[in-house]
């Protein structure tokens, strides 16, 4: 018999027996899971309640987590379930408190099952099931697995769900004019263009590990904060967890800052895993044309080659990235639903939104700035 426990933080978890499980990817590590909770991120008042679920071995050493949260709303988590909601409580029911397993604030795949044997991904996604069946939970979700795992949940009967993110991939660049070779000639010299534009009268500064100080998070929350008022919200991260991610794991933080004078002015923030750089947040407190474009696509693009990474995820959303050499790819995520009647619902309603999705991503993909 395999038991399976629910915790209130991951912090209270062994960091060491953790991130051996965690395949080195930077949103599900102890260390910045536990800057969440530390920081105020996540934890009393957000809707987002730490409840990891783990497994052990007898000799109580951990084999088997899941990265989960009560949640009780549906913000943060890119992958957008309102509609469900609201049917549910159309229909008299409580779709909240849920079940979500994700790295929170956090639109990039990655594990979501951690686990020293495969054998172990059934009984984890069982106690999922069960965790919601004990208290009366109406769902679990778990948004933006890596590929790898997604034929684990599919197996465990839950209902997949696609969508659509711009990634850019290395096909062995040298160098960034390399990358551009594989342009349109139209699409080279448009880049050329932002790019110079984008520079002219700014320094560029690229910082990690031990460069990184308080003083540049203190420029970056400036930028965060009015990126988060421009889209009519509260930003998920507080000013502390900036500080815990540069203690805890600078050296996988790639923070690129743009200076007028010596004062910094824009800025992107990325987190550096084994074979990709995600990009995560920018904010600006000028406005300057194709200053984005250059911080947060074409600067993670130099990063990522000079790092000898396959690729660069610039988050969830955004068209714009196509002309820019980011591709349309496919993400997944997975979804249990504790009532039969609305799981057939929803099971519908997936199988034609993937059908939606296909063709948007076959539309785009007719599109790519790359020569043909």
């Amino acid at each position: 018999m395999i038991e399976a426990r629910v915790g209130t933080s991951v912090g209270e978890l062994p960091a060491d027996q953790w991130d051996a499980l965690a395949q080195g990817n930077p949103f599900v590590s102890h260390a910045f899971l536990t800057a969440l909770e530390l920081s105020g991120s996540v934890g009393p008042g957000t809707g987002w309640s730490p409840a990891p679920i783990t497994i052990a071995d007898a000799a109580g050493q951990l084999v088997g987590a899941l990265p989960a949260y009560l949640k009780a709303h549906s913000q943060g988590e890119y992958v957008f379930d309102h509609a469900w909601a609201n049917a549910w409580h159309r229909a008299g029911g409580s779709y909240y408190p849920k079940l979500q397993i994700a790295a929170p604030f956090t639109p990039a795949s990655g594990p979501r099952l951690l686990l020293a044997d495969p054998a172990l991904a059934m009984p984890l996604l069982r106690a999922a099931e069960q965790v919601c069946a004990d208290n009366n939970l109406s769902s679990a979700h778990a948004t933006f697995i890596a590929a790898d795992q997604v034929p684990l949940f599919e197996r465990a009967g839950w209902l997949l769900r696609s969508d659509i993110q711009f990634h850019w991939e290395n096909r062995g660049y040298g160098s960034f004019d390399d990358f551009l070779g594989a342009l349109s000639s139209r699409k080279r010299k448009e880049i050329r263009k932002e790019r110079a534009a984008a520079q002219h009268g700014v320094e560029i500064r690229s910082l990690s590990g031990a460069e990184l100080r308080e003083d540049h998070w203190d420029a970056f929350w400036a930028f965060y904060q009015d990126t988060g008022s421009r889209k009519w919200g509260q930003p998920y991260l507080t000013r502390k967890a900036f500080s815990l991610f540069g203690e805890r794991m600078a050296d996988q933080v790639l923070l690129v800052l743009a200076l007028i004078e010596g004062s910094p002015v824009a800025g992107a923030l990325n987190f550096i895993g084994p074979d990709a750089l995600y990009g995560r947040y920018w904010g600006a407190v000028i406005d300057k044309p194709f200053l984005h474009f250059e911080l947060c696509y074409y600067q993670a693009i130099d990063a990522a080659i000079r790092l000898g990474l396959k690729r660069v995820e610039a988050g969830a959303q955004g068209g714009h990235k196509l002309a820019r050499g980011y591709e349309p790819v496919e993400t997944l995520s997975a979804h249990w639903i504790a009532h039969p009647g609305f799981r057939e619902a929803v099971a519908d309603f997936l199988e034609r939104e993937r059908a939606g999705v296909a063709a948007d991503r076959l539309y785009l993909g007719e599109r790519s700035p790359f020569r043909k």
